[in-house]
This record gives structure tokens, C-alpha cells and sequence, in this order.
């Protein structure tokens, strides 16, 4: 009994003179009087500090194995957090060090951007070119088991921590999928994770293709250069650019404002409003288009999150872009990460983000121009026994005004030369063709350069 009263004098006194401390300053930095110290001993809430100091003395006294003071303090922390929101978190020294590697671009583990519901890892997006992608891995997947052991119960740290490891060692990764009567199991192999954030093709004469997987510090950078290797390529300006954002989870503020700017001439970008001074920031356009205002149409599904959409609701907001697609996930709140004086970082939201024109996209997700349902086109096998056509039928007319042109041995072996070989362009264009909402996207900027002329 002594040790428990020991414990809750000791613990009061410890918050009291924190929570006095932290009053204190904020007050002064907002100038109003500072109240007294009867006034703060009101307003602490020591009905639940009493229960907090009783469990934690019933842990320390009752638990099957003895537990340090200073893991059930971090645990506290960390339940503390996680009870505010999906995305504020704790972050021990050694995740604090792991997150500021993701946002550089290089990082080791499966390439899979996640988050928890219910208690389970939600896949909210597989990055590019990563074992997560190539296992085949989906957007909206609930993780349930890692290796043999259950996700019930981890936190999302302690997740994460399994599911990275030593390059070249294995995983396996039991998934529930919608649409799925039984779980699937992958197995990944862990990489290193080097994440090139923009990548870029010429879909074909005048029309480019730009994929953003995550947004990274050097994202703009990367977007300009990708656009100067196009324009290079096409040897001149582009007529129309499709800008791929599917399950990009976000990443950098500060880079989807960059890449938002090399569309747009003028004007709000984004603006974010929270509590504190520092949560209140606008972000404005600066001159000049790197495409000189040719079309654009935005990819996006339930994948593309935060950055993502921020840049897809600035380019809806100012007409410059036609969205299409899925709705997207519908991330609007803005993380800042608060170093700690033991090494660790405490990620805590302190802001939602707004559209250039007032939207605000939590939990509303950014809804397309033009939405398309989630099929695939492929294009089908030549068939084996071809179509009657009237030229086969016997006794036919003839045409009456062209004469059929015959052609020459070497005529033929020519028109064999053009053809493309199996395994080169000809895949290549099967493999556009299959992904439906690039082509749509292609099909949709070819009939925007026709109204143009």
C-alpha cells in the first residue's frame, strides 16, 4: 500500500509540474495573463490520473513478469497517440531514423505503405518496383498474420518492425482481399528499397507519360528533369502529358507543392489550418508552365493519398488538369514530426489541408472529372479461322471504281520488315492497351489535341 502511494505522489508530481511548465509557455508565447497555480491545480483532470497511477501500480505489482517503469511509460505514449488518430504515432529513435530515410528515397524492408483499421495493417499502397509490388501485393489489403504470428494485438511499430529485416531473407504475408472467400498468403523477399519517385516514357509521338510513386525531397527536381528527357525524346513540345498518381500514399508537403507548381502559373496551391501559429501555412504558384499549358489528365485511385491529392485537388480546383479515374483515399490532415530530447519524435497531426478552392479532402477523398470503372482491356488472340467477308463469296460483285493491287515478293518482304518482332514494341503496346485507364487517359488527351486546332 505504501508502494502504491509512493508510486502516485511520485507520478502526480511529475505531471504537475510538466502540465505546469507546458502552460506556462504557450501562455506566454500567446501573451495572456498567466493564470495561478490554483487555477492549473483546477484544471487537472486527477480523477484519471488516479485510475492511470492505480493500474500502473497494479501492472507493476500483479503483471505475470516484471515490467519497467520505463516500458509502460513509452506504451502509454504510444496508446495515448494512437487514440487520437490513424497517422500520430510515437517514434522510437530507431523508427524516428527509419522515416527520415523514407523520405530520401532509400530505405530497407518490402515496399509497402500502411496503415492500421480494426487492428490489422491496411495496405494503403505497394511502392513501384518493390518485392510488395512485384508479389502482387493491392491496395486495400488487410495484413493478418506475418509469418506465423498474428496481427491482432501488435501496434503498427511493432508491424512494421517485423516486416522489415535483412535484405535477401524471406516473409510470408497472410492477406484478406474484398472480393476474396479465403485469405492469401505472399511470399517476399526483403530488399533494399531505392525508390526513384518520377519515371517517365513517350507514350507515343507528342503525348507523355510521368509516374509519381511517393512524394520525396527531391520529387521536383525529379518531375522537371523527367519532363526535359520527354521533350528531348519527342524532339519538341509535348501536346498532352498523363500524370499517373495511382497508389502513391503522399510523402513530402513541401514536394507536392513543387510538383503542383510546374503546372500552374499563379495562384493558391494549397493552405492548412490547425490549433497552433505554425499549422496555419499557404503555398502559392510561381510563373511559368514546364509544359506551356498543354493538356493534362491525372490518374488517381484508392490508393493515391495525401500528397497525392493535393496535387490532383489543385490541379481540379484551377482547371488544368482533367482527373480521372477512382476516388481517391482521402488522407487530408498533415503530420508534423516533434523531436524529443531522448532521441525519439513524437508525429503528431497538427493541421488538415485545403484545396485551392476551400475543399477539404479528409475523409471525402477527391472525386474524378472522370470516373472509370476498375476492368482491364486486353486485346484479343488472332483467331484461328478468320470472318466471311463478302469479298469471299462466290460470284461477288466487284468493287466497280478500285482495281486490287498486287503486290511484289519484294514488296511483301518489306511490309515483313515493318512489323514489329514479338517480345518489342509489339508487347510493349499490349501491355498499354491492358492498363485501361492509361489508355483511356491517352484516347482522352489525343481528343482534347483535336478541339484544340
Amino acid at each position: 500500500m505504501l508502494k502504491n502511494r509512493n508510486i502516485l505522489i511520485l507520478l502526480v508530481g511529475f505531471i504537475l509540474g510538466a502540465t505546469l511548465s507546458l502552460c506556462s509557455s504557450v501562455l506566454a508565447e500567446k501573451e495572456t495573463p498567466v493564470p495561478s497555480k490554483a487555477d492549473d491545480l483546477q484544471a487537472l483532470p486527477f480523477d484519471e490520473l488516479r485510475t492511470f497511477t492505480e493500474i500502473f501500480g497494479r501492472i507493476k505489482q500483479d503483471y505475470v513478469e516484471p515490467v519497467s517503469d520505463k516500458k509502460l511509460l513509452e506504451d502509454a505514449i504510444r496508446g495515448m497517440l494512437s487514440g487520437l488518430d490513424p497517422h500520430s504515432a510515437y517514434l522510437a529513435s530507431e523508427e524516428y531514423k527509419e522515416l527520415q530515410e523514407g523520405t530520401t528515397g532509400q530505405f530497407g524492408g518490402l515496399g509497402i505503405e500502411v496503415g492500421m483499421e480494426n487492428g490489422f495493417v491496411k495496405v494503403v499502397s505497394p511502392i513501384d518496383d518493390t518485392p510488395a509490388q512485384r508479389a502482387g501485393i493491392k491496395a486495400g489489403d488487410l495484413i493478418v498474420r506475418l509469418d506465423d504470428k498474428p496481427v491482432k494485438g501488435m501496434t503498427l511499430a511493432d508491424a512494421v518492425k517485423i516486416m522489415r529485416g535483412e535484405p535477401g531473407s524471406d516473409i510470408v504475408l497472410t492477406v484478406v482481399r474484398e472480393g476474396e472467400e479465403a485469405p492469401l498468403k505472399f511470399t517476399l523477399t526483403r530488399d533494399i528499397i531505392k525508390v526513384k519517385s518520377v519515371k517517365n516514357k513517350l507514350l507515343e509521338k507528342n503525348y507523355g507519360y510521368l509516374r509519381i510513386s511517393s512524394f520525396q525531397s527531391g520529387t521536383g527536381q525529379g518531375l522537371l528533369d523527367a519532363v526535359d528527357e520527354l521533350k528531348k525524346e519527342n524532339e519538341g513540345p509535348l501536346k498532352g502529358v498523363v500524370l499517373d498518381l495511382r497508389n502513391n500514399p503522399g510523402g513530402v508537403l513541401n514536394a507536392a507543392v513543387d510538383v503542383s507548381d510546374a503546372f500552374i502559373e499563379s495562384g493558391l496551391i494549397v493552405y492548412t489550418e490547425g490549433r497552433i501559429k505554425n499549422s496555419e501555412m499557404r503555398f502559392s504558384a510561381t510563373p511559368d508552365d514546364v509544359i506551356n499549358g498543354a493538356p493534362i489528365v491525372v490518374l488517381i485511385n484508392g490508393g493515391s493519398a495525401s500528397a497525392s491529392e493535393i496535387v490532383a485537388g489543385a490541379l481540379q480546383d484551377h482547371k488544368r488538369a482533367i482527373i480521372m479515374g477512382e476516388k481517391s483515399f482521402g488522407k487530408g490532415s498533415v503530420q508534423t514530426i516533434l523531436p524529443t530530447s531522448n532521441g525519439a519524435a513524437v508525429k503528431l497531426t497538427t493541421a488538415r489541408y485545403f484545396t485551392p478552392s476551400g475543399r477539404s479532402i479528409q475523409a471525402q477523398g477527391i472525386e474524378p472529372d472522370v470516373t472509370l470503372a476498375r476492368v482491364k482491356l486486353e486485346s484479343l488472340d488472332k483467331a484461328k479461322i478468320e470472318s466471311i467477308k463478302e469479298a469471299d463469296l462466290t460470284h461477288h460483285l466487284t468493287n466497280g471504281n478500285a482495281k486490287p493491287e498486287k503486290k511484289s515478293e519484294d514488296e511483301d518482304k518489306d511490309d515483313a520488315k515493318d512489323q514489329p518482332e514479338k517480345g518489342d514494341a509489339a508487347e510493349s503496346s499490349e501491355a498499354e492497351i491492358r492498363d485501361y485507364p492509361l489508355h483511356e487517359a491517352l484516347n482522352l488527351l489525343k481528343g482534347i489535341s483535336i478541339i484544340r486546332k
